[in-house]
């Protein structure tokens, strides 16, 4: 029997301590992907039939390189907070579930540096 509160049990935020912390991060991130895919939508559908040149010239202004970036971060970082959220509500195998993390974890982070460089890439005239 605890001699805690059921209002000091609340406050612990749950198991990780750390429940209200990613809530927040993944409205954040899902509200900073609104403006951005649909500037995303409106870059990728004015440029259809672009040439390699010309999408190259295009992807060295700052102000293109910028929001792709800030995209990519967004996405990414909301993929990872969704999907450690799926893990940890359907996989019940504790060993399994760190595996899943970790491994999810290197995915994404090796997906987003792998984008982040690319843009750079492209951004500095590759």
């Amino acid at each position: 029997m605890s001699i805690r509160t059921p209002l000091a049990r609340v406050r612990g935020l749950g198991a990780a301590k750390d429940g209200t912390h990613h809530w927040w991060l993944q409205r954040l991130t899902a509200v900073a992907l609104i403006p951005l895919t649909i500037w995303f939508v409106i870059v990728l559908t004015s440029h259809l039939g672009m040439g390699r040149a010309e999408l190259a010239r295009w992807m060295r202004s700052p102000s293109s390189a910028a929001p792709l970036a800030l995209f990519l971060v967004a996405g990414f970082w909301h993929l990872k907070l969704g999907l450690q959220v799926v893990i940890e509500d359907y996989v019940h195998h504790e060993g399994w579930k760190t595996g899943l993390i970790i491994a999810m974890n290197l995915a994404v982070v090796t997906l987003g540096v792998t984008g982040l460089a690319s843009i750079l890439f492209l951004a500095m005239g590759g």
